[in-house]
């Protein structure tokens, strides 16, 4: 059985979106295939099991039958590092990704197995991506994202590790890439990684919808009381915007789906963006034009009851923090964005954009030869 193993040079950098790209593209290809995620960090409960949450995205979303103990043999639940350095886990943990790696690979065409963060992630328990890799014998692909400098930087510094390991580094994937601003890039990203002996498998470009997150995710990630949930919870944020200026100055930053952070004192803003939501008119999507997609009113601070009301009316998504504007548009900047299997059209997004900016038969090909 062919196999890869999907690394990357940090977190959010798009390995979940390009392992369900892949997959999709193996199996277009009408190739029998497998997945497991060695080593997980993101640990939740699947059918009374526990499992990495990416594994059970991957099985939910593409229907694999291969049983989770299987696909997701190790994770690192809370307070298990700690317990590990201090000689309190004691089995031996590479074995049981040997045995469930030769499980998986009893039967089926090829293996994309994903690694967690760069390649030194699990270097602390003694499976880091580089070590994992180099157990399985599967050749690394390494995602970095948008940029020329830092991707090739990083790129080549995980390369050095994994083949440090004697894993061979079969390629790089360079997300999140502006192919409108950056004319060329693509031929400026395969010759930067030629001079270090590393193909380019492909680039993917942005797309804000795989990037930022729903209002249920802002809900979730600031810990706010619900003042209004609006008419979609479900709807992709485009961006961010300080209410810390005069209202009039508000309204010219402020794009469709923008999400709008702003004391909850500053009832002089507040205001101005529910009448903008009134009065805008709709788009095509039946949504309010040029006007805010949601309210974080911060520092605790309620508004008089009357611009609640103004709020619902305006059925403008709106939540309470108690903590002050710049800690919460640093939380909102920093939310782990994670795809899970009923975002239906992200996850159908991510596949069409894979299909078509990655080379599935070049990928194939970096999994090494069709077994004799």
């Amino acid at each position: 059985m062919r196999q890869v193993y999907l690394a990357a040079t940090g977190q959010n950098r798009g390995k979940t979106t390009t392992s369900i790209g892949l997959l999709d593209g193996f199996l277009r290809r009408g190739l029998d295939t497998r997945f497991m995620k060695p080593v997980g960090q993101r640990t939740i409960i699947e059918a009374g099991v526990p499992a990495d949450e990416d594994a059970v995205l991957v099985r939910n979303v593409f229907g694999l039958l291969d049983p989770m103990t299987v696909m997701s043999p190790v994770h690192i639940p809370r307070g298990f590092t700690k317990a590990y350095i201090n000689g309190e886990i004691v089995e031996d943990l590479g074995a049981r990704i040997r045995a469930a790696h030769a499980a998986v690979t009893r039967a089926g065409d090829i293996l994309l197995i994903e690694g967690t963060g760069h390649a030194g992630v699990g270097a602390v328990i003694g499976l880091s991506n580089a070590t994992v890799a180099a157990l399985l014998g599967a050749p690394a692909i390494i995602v970095s994202e948008g940029g020329v400098g830092r991707p090739i930087d990083e790129i080549v510094l995980n390369a050095s590790h994994f083949a440090s390991q004697g894993v061979r580094v079969a390629g790089a994937i360079v997300n999140k890439v502006d192919l409108d601003v950056q004319p060329g890039i693509v031929q400026t990203l395969e010759r930067g990684l030629a001079l270090h002996g590393i193909p380019l498998l492909g680039v993917l470009p942005y797309r804000p919808i795989l990037s930022n997150p729903t209002l249920a995710m802002i809900l979730e990630g600031v810990h706010g009381e619900t003042v209004h949930p609006g008419p979609d919870l479900d709807r992709v944020i485009g961006g961010v915007a300080i209410g810390a200026m005069e209202p009039a100055h508000m309204l010219e930053r402020i794009q469709p789906d923008t999400l709008v952070i702003v004391p909850g004192d500053r009832e002089d803003v507040i205001l101005t963006l529910t009448t903008a939501h009134l009065t805008g008119g709709l788009d095509g999507g039946g949504y309010p034009r040029g006007a805010a997609l949601g309210l974080v009113l911060t520092g605790g601070y309620r508004p008089r009851q009357a611009v609640l009301e103004a709020i619902k009316r305006a059925n403008l998504f709106a939540t309470i923090v108690p903590d002050d504007t710049y800690v919460v548009a640093s939380e909102v900047h920093d939310l782990l964005v994670k795809t899970h299997s009923a975002d239906a059209g992200k996850i159908e997004m991510i596949k069409a954009l894979v299909w078509e900016h990655l080379k599935i038969d070049r990928v194939l090909e970096a999994a090494g030869p069709v077994p004799a």
